[in-house]
């Protein structure tokens, strides 16, 4: 029986990916490069590498901000912490009428390369995902 657990646990574990913390060392040249050219006045920089991507998160003009790229440096995406007060009014519509009393924790306007909008909304241990117009696209559990 332990063997038959140990074997479904680590067929499970190899199903999903893990963001891991990365060393600054650890993050190509190519990576560093891109996001210092692209967010200058960054700080409070953390590493963390999630298969073969690199996220780093970090502050600037007093705002969260985590921006996604390829090991190569092409930047995939980046995310903005929000007030919930600035979503679209369909996702607060949306978010009241099937979570009802529920708390939303954080807020984030996502863009990626291509310039498509996304929001996220953190909600019952969920991170809720809309389109640009407040459509809800998916759920994804934290």
């Amino acid at each position: 029986m332990k063997n038959v657990t140990l074997a479904l646990f680590a067929l499970m574990a190899g199903t999903f990916s893990y963001a891991q913390k990365a060393k600054q060392a650890e993050v190509p040249a190519a990576v560093k490069q891109a996001f210092v050219k692209k967010f200058t006045q960054a700080k409070e920089v953390k590493w963390e590498k999630e298969d073969d991507k690199f996220e780093v998160n970090f502050e600037q003009n007093n705002k969260e901000m985590s921006a996604v790229f390829t090991s190569s440096g092409v930047l995939e995406e980046t995310e903005v912490e929000i007030k919930s007060t600035e979503l679209p009014s369909t996702i607060t519509t949306y978010i009241s009428k099937n979570y009802s009393g529920a708390k939303v924790k954080e807020v984030a306007k996502i863009t990626k390369a291509n310039g498509e909008v996304n929001y996220e909304a953190e909600v019952k241990g969920q991170d809720l995902i809309f389109d640009a117009n407040g459509s809800f696209l998916k759920s994804i559990k934290e």
